[in-house]
């Protein structure tokens, strides 16, 4: 089941976002490697920012996470990731589909470039990479990263087809 995540959840997604991340250790930089991954602070920093968290529920425990955020023209798909122990079990593909559904404008979704894994499941899923300099654009526009990560990062978006 997909329900937004309460505010009495958030340490659940910390402890997901974090359980789930050290796959990125072996594509950062080790001066761009920390642990936690994300901070309580930079969590809590992202919903302040208007990112708002859903989870896959299983017997009442949250599996997955995916964050969702309005940037205006776009929607922008967030901080996507499973509990290790239940990875390849299509939850994440299931929190797509949901924001898929659910979106009424354009999606975009920012990864590592050297995240080849996290690229394959977007565009299993209908997304297609942006160029760099329209990547560069893009999270120049709606995100607010360091120019390190902008530049080690590419941009997806979900065709205009998929709406209704």
């Amino acid at each position: 089941m997909i329900r937004p995540v309460t505010e009495t959840e958030i340490e659940t997604v910390f402890q997901i976002i974090n359980d789930a991340a050290p796959v990125y250790k072996t594509i950062l930089a080790d001066e761009h490697w920390h642990e936690p991954y994300m901070s309580k602070e930079e969590l809590a920093a992202q919903i302040s920012d208007g990112v708002h968290f859903y989870g896959w529920y299983e017997n009442d425990m949250i599996l997955g996470v995916m964050g969702f955020q309005d940037r205006g023209a776009v929607q922008l798909i967030r901080h996507a990731y499973v509990r290790t122990r239940a990875q390849g079990r299509g939850i994440g593909g299931k929190l797509l589909k949901y924001f898929i559904e659910k979106s009424e404008k354009p999606l975009l979704v920012g990864t590592w470039k050297k995240a080849v894994w996290a690229i394959g499941f977007y565009e299993k899923h209908g997304f297609v990479q942006t160029g760099d300099e329209e990547s560069a654009r893009l999270l120049k526009l709606y995100w607010n990263i360091p120019a390190w990560h902008a530049e080690t990062s590419l941009v997806l978006k979900r065709p205009l087809s998929h709406l209704r």
